[in-house]
């Protein structure tokens, strides 16, 4: 005769290890995502519309990836920035290495992607906090963009978005 005892010792085992496998699966997307922000100068990204749908303006651009969050500065103008303010707040994004997405003939489909939801940053500390971090990452360019960046935020000309992932 079995106690209840083992039957749930026999049974929390067996559910543990039929876990095990997907949870391997599910850390090692999130390693390998984390290792590909890490690496990759830029992130291809699209707002989603409505019903999850891709948005037809997808682009590459360069990006920090800052306590767990990715963040960009952009065109004010640009439809990602312009896709927040209208509430599409939601955007897939894929990290690596792929040239112009036009030309990438949907190369960048297969790299690491992820979802995520985006805010505009409007906290001045935070933004001089990333735009260091910015100039550390891209050092070689920052001499003509970091005050390109710079002064686009003050002046409104450009703004900084925070993606954070959702999945």
């Amino acid at each position: 005769m079995i106690s209840r005892r083992t039957l749930l010792t026999l049974s929390g085992a067996a559910l543990a290890a039929c876990a095990a496998p997907f949870r391997a699966v599910a850390g090692a997307l999130v390693d390998e995502t984390t290792r590909a922000l890490g690496n990759s100068e830029t992130i291809y990204i699209t707002p989603l519309k409505k019903g999850g749908a891709e948005s037809t303006c997808h682009s590459e651009v360069w990006f920090v990836y800052e306590n767990d969050a990715i963040y960009v500065v952009t065109s004010s103008k640009a439809w990602r920035a312009r896709a927040v303010g209208l509430g599409f707040n939601q955007a897939r994004m894929w990290v690596g290495e792929f040239g112009v997405w036009k030309r990438a003939t949907e190369a960048f489909r297969k790299a690491p992607q992820f979802s995520a939801t985006a805010v505009v940053v409007d906290d001045a500390t935070a933004k001089a906090q990333v735009l260091e971090v910015f100039g550390k990452k891209y050092h070689r360019e920052w001499s003509d963009w970091g005050p390109k960046f710079k002064n686009g935020l003050a002046d409104g000309s450009r703004v900084m978005l925070r993606y954070t992932p959702t999945a």
